[in-house]
């Protein structure tokens, strides 16, 4: 889906749902960055073993869940038992592991945009990238701002473009590291959009990007010294783990 018109995206973003408030790439992650006034969310998806897209950062189990061993090797069902709340608090204790499906349902019924990091699992690059790309399109049929869709794989961004001829998701390109060709590599890729650590930003970036009518994105901004830079040179969204030191609403930029 090619972007028309204004930008539809806020240009404050919750890392992986609130940051280090709550479990991160979980609901009540999402309930919390929504309750510090956050309209759009950032979360990585993986497959499960039997191609089920569901939220995890890590390829292996043991940072932040109970579970032990690459996610990927196991089916839905067992991934979804597993307790993906209680290494933050006690007081998040049993919160399970969700389902894209499941955090479409939330962001479709409160009117929240989606940054969706497609994070395969290595070797699953091109299953994921089109897999996600499928369920978006499902899931989103018929919404009028569908997520974007952002991975440092090329490869998978590729295989998400291609997976729906007719939509087209909008799709961002990651970047830790300005390597020779990335303003090429996103144009090829048809991005629309590009997302770099944030002390690689800088005001020629931003006019490359903006005279090429992409837009300009970054992660992860958690001091205000470092977002005032961005903001005054006009960066476009901004992904942050202080939910609660940022306030989207009270600056009007939400």
């Amino acid at each position: 889906m090619a972007l028309t018109g204004a930008w539809p995206y806020p240009l404050w973003i919750a890392h992986r749902g609130a940051g280090k408030l709550a479990p991160e790439n979980t609901l009540a992650a999402f309930r919390v960055g929504a309750s510090h006034g956050y309209r759009a969310f950032e979360c990585d998806v993986k497959l499960s073993a039997d191609g089920v897209p569901f939220l995890l950062h890590d390829t292996t189990l043991e940072r932040t869940t109970s579970g032990e061993g690459t996610a990927s090797q196991l089916g839905w069902s067992a991934l979804s038992r597993l307790d993906a709340g209680g290494w933050h608090s006690r007081a998040f204790g049993g919160e399970p592991l969700p389902s894209l499906e499941s955090v479409a349902a939330y962001c479709i019924r409160n009117g929240f945009a989606l940054n969706i990091e497609i994070k395969p699992t290595p070797g699953d690059e091109l299953v994921t990238g089109c897999t996600v790309a499928a369920e978006v399109a499902r899931l989103w049929a018929g919404q009028a701002v569908p997520p974007l869709l952002s991975s440092f794989s090329p490869e998978a961004l590729r295989a998400a473009r291609d997976a729906d001829d007719d939509a087209r998701w909008p799709c961002a390109l990651l970047l830790d590291t300005l390597r020779d060709g990335w303003f090429d590599e996103a144009r090829a890729l048809g991005c629309v959009a590009v997302v770099t650590k944030h002390p690689l930003m800088d005001a020629a970036v931003i006019a490359e990007l903006h005279d090429a009518g992409l837009r300009a994105l970054v992660y992860t901004v958690n001091d205000a010294p470092t977002a005032q830079r961005l903001l005054a040179l006009g960066i476009d969204g901004v992904i942050t783990d202080a939910v609660d030191r940022f306030a989207p609403a009270a600056s009007g930029q939400s």
